[in-house]
């Protein structure tokens, strides 16, 4: 079972009722909405009630109503009602892909529920991040999120709560083909009878058992747990979900070679997702019936069904769907002998697999998992503790009761028989004592032992993390690497096609010149191609040397005001040489008790042409949108703070969007269109700020207006820039 098959099943955090149960209750609050229109809370609970009703027959409708039910509470200061329409719009926005809007309306309905210190909600928010992560293909991420809402969850005493949790992290499992672990995480559900009463999430965890044993070759529980699954989303009316058990049961049939059955439940799918108008769902529906038509030998029916789901796929940006329509376009292909075209799709599958299963994503996975049950040990412990001073007092109190009960006596015995019975009243508590003593003593030595693996484990996971981190930067070289060579293959390949297309004609007694003049336009189209992609690689090869050069450079007493004007005049030579008639508004304002920083000048010059280029190129973007009434304009300021200089590059571009913010620093991370950067400049700007000097680079931004820079860097301090992973790196 891959990703896009549970996105549906953990899509909403409200129960799912029949359909015409849902439009019964629609049209009813309406009427109630419409014939009472005070704004006031009831109102609100309303339009939630009918968001609600409308989430599977209408979404734009359900997120509309919602959004008015938000607003309302807004301007009520209604604070129980934000937090749960906060959280439902971020469920809506999500489930039309729109996940910067999801990722905000989430983090506001956190704040709130943080400020409230409401443990349920917050399960809930991180329910919704697992699944926002999940559907962006960062299974990690959603792992870790779905960890984090646990310890709420389980405070909350929720237990449905708890379970939707253990769903979201099965879901994770089965990405990353840890079936044993899927069973682990859902049996528990099955076995209590107050879980089953939550449907809907039983539904989904019967898909996932299903796809475990599937995957486990246990064929036969596998189907009764499809089959299972089926009845109980028919039973609820969820139609997407009925879509998708029926593809698990003809994907099951198809394995044993049952093609009949295998048809009938693909063709089933088909038709539901056609009468239903699941655009989403066409397309694996569709991809079902072909691999069974691939499998009876019909290969041009199997072609005809890929192509069309490929096409349907692509709107929808479902890579998974693209993924196993190239695959099954490649075989078809393969079959008919058409090699050219086979080979084509079989790149395309090669581009649009999965990663998730990694050896990078195993290690952050796994490393979550070992961070949770650390916690959970460190918590025994504190216990454990706690438990061992409560008895301290206890026998403290006990010794204080018998000095005590001892006194009352001395009065009434004789001074002989008092010593007797002090005597062996203090025998019997030092037994005691020591007793007590050993006890404790053996409770030392294991908290001892345990506290001594703790610290084990620790190092263990700190020279896991090291090792993620490289392998993070190694991934992400060569994963960046092979989409520019992939480009270079592929063009190269077509344009030898095209050579060969124009040898036959040139060899024509009479050559078209028609046809010989678009040979060629299409043969210097593939070499400018050719060229681009091959400039990304070689731009990405020598930004990663330039980085990891052995030679760091000496450190000199440079006058940063001095370099920011040189740089940034540099800078703009070279932005005028692309674009001789654009001009671009400097201003300085430098201060002038700033004082000699030491630094590695040819270090620092990368920092601040990376930053003055990124400007420049914001208000040239900027200046292509909005023509001449638009003024570009990039500031430099620089200020003297306590022990540190501050360097301020402010540009009036377009702005950073807030969902792009948080990976700006990230390797490889690029928005501008392919040929133009390498997603390396501001990755190596911060590593050289960062890991070089001790200092620290942030920026801020709104869309459309302004973004800016700050570079802080420590006024009496200069080490070698060298990354010392990358060094190390580079000299093994």
């Amino acid at each position: 079972m891959k990703r896009w098959f549970f996105l549906l099943l953990l899509s909403s955090l409200w129960p799912i009722r029949p359909l015409p149960a849902q439009n019964r209750e629609a049209d009813s609050l309406r009427r109630l909405l419409a014939a009472e229109t005070r704004p006031d809370t009831t109102r609100a609970r309303r339009l939630r009630a009918l968001s609600v009703a409308l989430l599977l027959t209408d979404a734009a409708q359900s997120t509309a109503a919602l959004e008015q039910a938000l607003a309302l509470s807004r301007r009520l200061r209604d604070s129980v009602g934000l937090g749960p329409e906060l959280l439902g719009l971020g469920t809506r926005y999500r489930r039309q892909a729109d996940y910067a809007r999801a990722r905000a309306s989430t983090r506001e309905a956190q704040a709130l529920f943080t400020r409230r210190h409401d443990t349920l909600g917050l399960a809930n928010v991180f329910m919704q991040w697992s699944l926002i992560e999940n559907e962006q293909e960062n299974p990690a991420a959603s792992l870790r999120a779905a960890l984090q809402g646990l310890p709420y969850a389980e405070a909350s005493h929720n237990l449905i709560a708890v379970n939707r949790l253990r769903v979201s992290m099965a879901n994770v499992y089965v990405q990353l083909h840890n079936y044993r672990d899927v069973l682990l995480v859902l049996q528990p559900i099955f076995r209590n009878p107050a879980a089953l009463a939550d449907e809907q999430m039983v539904a989904s965890a019967l898909t996932l058992m299903g796809n475990a044993y599937q995957q486990l070759h246990d064929r036969a529980k596998a189907m009764r747990y499809f089959q299972r699954s089926a009845r109980l989303n028919r039973k609820l009316g969820d139609s997407l979900s009925v879509i998708i058990d029926e593809i698990s049961m003809s994907a099951l049939y198809a394995e044993q070679g049952r093609l009949a059955p295998a048809m009938r439940h693909a063709a089933l799918a088909r038709a539901v997702a056609y009468a239903t108008h699941d655009v989403y769902n066409e397309a694996p529906a569709a991809l079902a019936v072909a691999r069974v038509y691939l499998l009876q030998g019909q290969v041009d029916s199997a072609l005809a069904l890929a192509q069309n789901a490929y096409a349907l796929s692509l709107p929808t940006r479902s890579n998974e769907s693209l993924r196993r329509a190239c695959d099954l376009l490649a075989r078809a292909y393969a079959q008919q002998g058409n090699f050219a075209q086979a080979y084509r799709y079989q790149g395309l599958w090669a581009a649009y697999e999965d990663s998730v299963s990694g050896v990078l994503t195993q290690q952050r996975s796994s490393a979550l998992r070992y961070g949770y049950e650390l916690a959970h040990k460190q918590d025994q412990i504190i216990l454990l503790n706690q438990r061992q001073q409560l008895q301290a007092q206890r026998a403290f109190r006990q010794h204080r009761e018998m000095l005590g009960l001892l006194a009352g006596l001395g009065g009434m015995l004789l001074l002989l028989a008092l010593l007797a019975r002090n005597i062996f009243l203090k025998q019997r508590a030092n037994r005691t004592l020591n007793e007590k003593n050993e006890e404790i003593g053996h409770q030392r030595d294991r908290l001892d032992q345990t506290l001594t693996k703790l610290k084990a484990t620790q190092t263990q996971l700190v020279q896991s993390e090291k090792m993620v981190a490289l392998a993070a930067l190694t991934s992400g070289v060569a994963h960046e690497m092979q989409n520019p060579l992939n480009f270079v293959n592929n063009f190269a390949e077509v344009s030898l096609e095209l050579v060969n297309e124009l040898e036959e004609e040139h060899q024509q007694p009479a050559p078209d010149a028609g046809l010989t003049t678009e040979l060629l336009a299409d043969l210097k189209q593939n070499l400018l191609k050719i060229n681009q992609h091959g400039g990304r690689a070689a731009g990405i090869v020598k930004g990663m040397l330039e980085h990891a050069h052995a030679d760091p450079g000496q450190c000199q007493p440079v006058n940063i005001n001095n370099m920011a004007q040189e740089y940034l005049r540099l800078a703009y030579h070279a932005l005028q040489t692309k674009h001789q008639n654009f001009e671009v508004a400097r201003r300085f304002d430098l201060d002038p008790a700033l004082g000699p920083l030491q630094v590695v000048p040819q270090e620092l010059g990368r920092v601040l042409l990376n930053l003055f280029a990124n400007a420049f190129y914001a208000v040239h973007e900027k200046a292509a949108l909005l023509g001449p009434d638009y003024v570009p304009s990039v500031r430099v300021r620089t200020r003297r703070i306590s022990g540190a200089v501050e360097l301020h590059v402010r540009d009036n571009g377009s702005g950073i969007p807030p969902g792009v913010m948080d990976k700006i620093f990230d390797p490889f991370f690029t928005t501008k269109p392919p040929g133009e950067g390498t997603g390396l400049g501001l990755w190596l700007t911060y590593d050289i700020v960062t890991k070089g000097y001790g200092g620290s680079l942030t920026a801020r931004s709104e869309v459309g207006a302004f973004t800016e820079f700050i570079v802080t860097l420590p006024q009496d301090q200069c080490v070698p820039v060298a990354a010392p992973e990358l060094a190390e790196a580079a000299g093994e």
